[in-house]
């Protein structure tokens, strides 16, 4: 139920807007001035404020003004007499969502009043979305190797040098590449993200660069490739490893010139994109049996990157499991859970060889199945090897 706060200091106006409101659903707070409505404004949260322009002791503009610094999210929507009109285009212009002429019009009113809501709503979800966002870029631990990765992130982020990230599965290298991209010049355009061992060989070329309509069997449309999709911004190849040597010559045909051509097509195209590639396997090897090209190698190997695995950086266990404690409880809705210190000590010895990922699916698991707080006895239960 949403929560208005009506300001009049003409008292029929607000009986006669509170009955229709509250009619409709709507829970109703009234003022009779601009000062009145002020200070319960501060005092209470409200989804919506219908607001009279003139009004003694303090005016609708002075209100919108002064309630735009306490929240600028809550939509204020002015009530101005015929009068006034002029003056309520003005208070648009310094931030209300609309106005309506008195008396009001009934149907004005409640559409006015349901996208006035609407927005709001829309406000408060994409800012719940960012903060889970930022949430879920935090890079969590305080040991040497993480130390190390986040002063190299700081370092090489602003400029446009391609990365390589090395480490296995589950360590978070992806994690990396998004932090580097958001500490970057880029970061306003697009990230995007193509993991090769999840594409056949026959179609990373169309993925990556695109093609042209009839150009194979299949190609019924013309399509844009990652590479024009991320012009602008940051291309992630995650597991590069696996990418057909083919498409390997076409990527390093795109890191020396800056240009691509689709598939099908005789026209080159321009991109100006940065390269952060990704992979679990060591690549010198893979040049040794000439499944990788050495001089793509070279070129997306600017700056390296290795991520550790979490059996080589245990110290940070509590801390991860902490996070993961936090974060899963905010995502269930549900208070979190404490964890008792041998069974935290468990947690720490274990053996990981999913790593990050491991212990996050780990943690979930042990809120889910364990009593009020998690114990030695839900470790020893729930993750350890049986004997």
């Amino acid at each position: 139920m949403a929560s208005i706060l009506i300001i009049d200091d003409e008292k029929a106006i607000r009986k006669t807007l509170s009955e229709i409101l509250s009619y409709e659903g709507y829970k109703i707070d009234e003022a009779g001035d601009g000062e009145e409505g002020l200070k319960k404004f501060g005092e209470k949260s409200y989804d919506l404020v219908l607001c009279d322009i003139k009004m003694p002791k303090l005016d609708g503009i002075e209100f919108l003004e002064r309630s735009r610094e306490l929240n600028p999210d809550v939509p204020v929507i002015m009530i101005s007499g015929h009068g006034n009109i002029d003056t309520a285009v003005e208070a648009v212009k310094k931030g209300a969502f609309d106005y309506i002429s008195k008396p009001p019009d009934l149907n004005r009113l409640l559409i006015t009043l349901r996208n006035a809501l609407d927005k709001q709503s829309l406000v408060t979800e994409t800012k719940v979305l960012k903060r889970k966002v930022g949430k879920s870029l935090e890079m969590v631990g305080d040991s040497g190797p993480i130390r190390k990765i986040k002063d190299t992130i700081e370092k090489v982020a602003p400029t446009d040098a391609r990365i390589l990230i090395t480490g296995e599965n589950g360590v978070g290298k992806e994690l990396v590449a998004r932090w580097i991209h958001e500490k970057s010049n880029r970061s306003s355009g697009p990230l995007v993200e193509v993991n090769c061992a999840a594409i056949p060989g026959e179609l990373i070329e169309s993925e990556l660069f695109g093609h042209e309509k009839g150009s194979f069997t299949s190609a019924i449309k013309q399509r844009i490739g990652k590479f024009e999709t991320a012009n602008g911004g940051t291309l992630f190849l995650d597991e590069i490893g696996d990418m057909s040597l083919n498409a390997q010559a076409k990527v390093l045909r795109a890191l020396q010139e800056g240009k691509i051509t689709r598939v099908g097509a005789d026209k080159d195209i321009s991109v100006d994109v940065r390269v952060i590639a990704a992979t679990n396997k060591d690549l010198l090897k893979e040049v040794d049996e000439k499944n990788f090209r050495l001089d793509l190698y070279h070129r997306l190997g600017v700056i390296i990157i290795h991520v550790p695995s979490l059996n080589e950086r245990r110290e940070d266990v509590p801390a991860l499991v902490d996070y993961f404690l936090d974060l899963i409880a905010s995502e269930y809705g549900q208070p979190k859970k404490l964890i008792d210190k041998k069974a935290l000590e468990a947690l720490q010895a274990y053996n990981w060889t999913g790593n990050i990922r491991e212990l996050r699916n780990v943690v979930e698991r042990l809120i889910i199945l364990s009593g009020k707080s998690i114990t030695l006895e839900d470790v020893e239960t729930y993750v350890l090897p049986r004997k």
